[in-house]
């Protein structure tokens, strides 16, 4: 019996985060174009034949911090509608954990992608 209230509490965990994605997906611009960004990143690792896992932890990280981010965003609008310094501060700040989530995504894609994307540019000239 415990396995099946187990297996529901999960089912209904996973039905929520999944709420929690479409609605992200639907009213966040920015998630959509994160999720084209990295699908572009990981389509280029594969063609590039290195540097796949890093691209999927950094783009799984960059989406996390997004997440974060729109949770705390709309969670402050709720429980203080009107402008608040303290509630200012904690949006821009947690904006300015998914800025740096992303800088470092696009460091280490540099870094990874880079050196082999010019040498296989330079190979087709």
């Amino acid at each position: 019996m415990a396995d099946v209230v187990r297996g529901r509490v999960l089912g209904a965990a996973v039905a929520h985060a999944w709420r929690g994605l479409a609605a992200t997906w639907r009213e966040e611009t920015t998630f959509k174009v994160q999720v084209a960004v990295g699908a572009a990143a990981l389509a280029l690792s594969l063609w590039l034949g290195q540097g796949t896992i890093v691209v999927l932890v950094f783009a799984a990280l960059v989406l996390g911090f997004e997440l974060l981010n729109t949770a705390l965003e709309r969670l402050a609008d709720a429980v203080h509608p009107g402008h608040h310094p303290a509630v200012g501060a904690a949006k821009d700040a947690a904006a300015g954990a998914a800025l740096v989530s992303a800088m470092a995504a696009l460091g280490a894609g540099l870094l990874v992608l880079g050196p082999p994307l010019l040498e296989r540019l330079a190979r087709a000239s």
